[in-house]
């Protein structure tokens, strides 16, 4: 049972991350998504909801379609880092790979 509330505020805290990132520099939508990915384990709202979030996240695929080849490559260069950093803090703080 601690486990899941465990696992729930770090779903929560993935998905504020990502709020942050709306307005911030990085791929919000991403890890809005993730964080949507993890809550909707335990949570059949966070499925809906993570349903509208892919929705956007296409929307916004078809956005980086049409913009120039030097914002394509500056997008892909901060989604690097995003992984890197999101592999990181898997390894770091020793998140499970599934749950448990």
């Amino acid at each position: 049972r601690l486990l899941r509330i465990g696992f729930a505020i770090f779903g929560f805290l993935v998905v504020a991350v990502g709020l942050a990132m709306l307005v911030l520099p990085g791929p919000g939508l991403l890890v809005i998504a993730i964080g949507l990915g993890i809550l909707a384990l335990e949570f059949a709202w966070a499925e809906r909801l993570l349903e509208r979030t892919v929705d956007r996240m296409e929307q916004a695929a078809d956005t980086v379609r049409r913009a120039s080849r030097a914002q394509q490559l500056l997008l892909a260069a901060v989604l690097a880092v995003a992984s890197v950093a999101l592999l990181a803090a898997v390894l770091i703080w020793d998140v499970p790979y599934l749950p448990v």
